[in-house]
């Protein structure tokens, strides 16, 4: 099993910095309310100073969702839909440890991070453009077909577990009760991606470690090294 960026997707996007973290043992009994503090007060640090749509990290995803046709306030990066909450009720609901600690590293870094539960990722996990003939299932359990070539996080079953990039994750391989491994992917456009991204993994990788009492694996790709085995 593996994660990568399709070649088309580096080629067309250079610049792009993922950071992947792997982790099992994962499970709900854990509080990480300290860490999303310390998160939380970083955003709101940075959103006292400028709005979120000022951010570098951001604009570079708006840049990014209009060269793929998508109009980037009507398709708003992860990062930038939960900024945009966060800055207008003040916090982000909670729904489980894992996901609650990982929203609150996307405001404090202002970079989309998907988590995916992998016991329902079949095989590989490819960010790739998609062809018109991948089921995509949302969170209130509707079956979709991503448009061809939006780009979308497929497995080798075709089904898609994330849409138009970091605009939309899938609810069939969200985070819940039952998971205990989770494949997290960072991925950021502006210019010191791969400085910011690094750091962000890093940071991930400790608090993981700390708080779930096990060792996560994580890697920084780029176009030349692209790939990353689970």
């Amino acid at each position: 099993m593996h994660f990568r960026h399709s070649s088309d997707i580096w080629r067309d996007f250079p610049a792009l910095s993922a950071g992947i973290l792997h982790a099992e043992g994962i499970h709900r009994d854990v509080s990480v309310n300290a860490h999303i503090a310390a998160f939380e007060a970083a955003a709101k640090a940075r959103l006292a100073a400028s709005s979120e749509g000022e951010f570098p990290e951001i604009q570079a995803w708006r840049r990014a969702f209009s060269r793929l046709g998508l109009k980037p306030t009507q398709y708003r990066s992860a990062s930038e839909a939960l900024l945009r909450r966060f800055r207008k009720d003040g916090s982000l609901p909670r729904i489980h440890p894992v996901i609650d600690l990982f929203n609150a590293a996307s405001l404090a870094f202002a970079i989309p991070i998907a988590v995916f539960d992998l016991s329902k990722v079949v095989g590989h996990l490819e960010v790739r453009y998609a062809s018109d003939s991948e089921i995509y299932t949302t969170f209130s359990g509707e079956t979709e077909h991503p448009e061809q070539h939006e780009v979308i996080f497929a497995d080798e079953e075709g089904r898609a577990h994330a849409r138009r990039w970091t605009n939309r994750q899938s609810g069939y391989s969200a985070v819940g009760d039952e998971t205990t491994a989770v494949l997290i992917v960072a991925e950021a456009l502006h210019v010191g991606a791969a400085t910011d991204v690094g750091r962000l993994v890093h940071e991930l990788a400790e608090t993981v470690g700390a708080v779930w009492a096990v060792t996560p694996r994580s890697a920084v790709l780029d176009r030349s090294a692209p790939r990353f085995d689970i």
